[in-house]
């Protein structure tokens, strides 16, 4: 039992030097600010930066009251009075501005200018 036991610590300190004697093997990422480039100038420090954008679309519209019915992922809801832009296959096609009400996923938006049609994207850029 003894043996065992010696044989099984044996084996992992070998697995854990073997480790230690390899960084770039050991499983761990390494960060590229920290290593110097081929230059020897340390590399630019990478910022990541979350979409804020505010997108999406038109469920219904309503030609005679010219407003539309827009819908929104959970969370992500336009504020009232806010302006939002229409797009339709990546040309912008109207203006709108939100007036409520709301309900779950959904708000009511009067157009201001342009068109709006079901499917349409809205985005607030």
């Amino acid at each position: 039992m003894n043996i065992r036991h010696g044989l099984a610590l044996g084996m992992m300190l070998l697995v854990c030097g073997g480790c230690a004697l390899w960084p770039g093997r050991s499983g761990r990422a390494r960060s590229d600010a920290a290593w110097p480039s081929e230059s020897g100038a340390p590399a630019p420090a990478t910022t990541v930066v979350p979409v804020t954008a505010l997108t999406g679309k038109v469920a219904r519209y309503n030609e005679a009251g010219r407003f539309a019915v827009l819908e929104f992922p959970i969370g992500q809801m336009p504020r009232l009075e806010q302006r939002l832009f229409v797009y339709r296959d990546g040309q912008k096609v109207g203006e709108l501005k939100v007036t409520g009400p709301q309900r779950d996923e959904h708000i009511v938006a009067d157009v201001l200018a342009g068109q709006a049609q079901p499917g349409d994207e809205v985005r607030d850029r």
